[in-house]
């Protein structure tokens, strides 16, 4: 396997973005607001390459963050964290994963925070594959509170610019992101 240069995979994935996932048009968005874009992250989330692109580059913007894991939000994080444990076992640095339920199950073990044990105390980040105003990570933070665990960093793929940042930051989270809308344009 080629271990690629950061900055190329980082091309190969905003033409990937750019072609296949960015929408020009008239959107609703789940925060209620309309917008002349859509960029639907998972259309690329959910590709071999796109995976691969993602998860080696999230692992090279955490690789100085002493973290005992990664995970999400579902939906939006799913394919992101699938992606990032696969490739953190190939590349020999393993990272354990998780993602967050909008509620707790009522069923089974009741959990909201699914995948390997995270302890109390547990450092991890956050990831989700745009960010508009930052409400789904926030309620996914709220919930790692809950056990205890603590996080302070978030990735998304593509940071809208619409206040996602400054609401994380009040939450206690610091918004770090592989684009900007800016970066397309808009």
């Amino acid at each position: 396997m080629i271990d690629e240069n950061v900055n190329t995979l980082k091309k190969k994935l905003f033409v990937l973005l750019d072609k296949e996932a960015l929408r020009r048009g008239k959107f609703v968005l789940s925060s209620g607001k309309t917008s002349n874009y859509y960029l639907d992250g998972r259309v690329i989330t959910m590709t071999p390459e796109g995976a691969y692109l993602i998860a080696s580059i999230i692992l090279d913007m955490i690789k100085d963050k002493n973290i005992d894991a990664l995970g999400g939000p579902t939906i939006g994080a799913d394919p992101i964290v699938g992606a990032v444990a696969a490739i953190s076992h190939i590349k020999q640095v393993p990272l354990k994963t998780f993602i967050v339920r909008k509620a707790a199950k009522e069923h089974g073990t009741g959990k909201q925070v699914e995948g390997p044990a995270l302890k109390e105390g547990a450092k991890v980040i956050l990831v989700d594959d745009v960010a508009t105003t930052g409400k789904s990570i926030i309620e996914a933070k709220e919930a790692l509170d809950k056990i205890g665990v603590k996080a302070e960093t978030v990735i998304v793929i593509v940071d809208r610019e619409e206040g996602a940042g400054e609401n994380l930051a009040k939450a206690g989270l610091k918004l770090e992101s592989i684009f900007s809308i800016k970066d397309f344009g808009l």
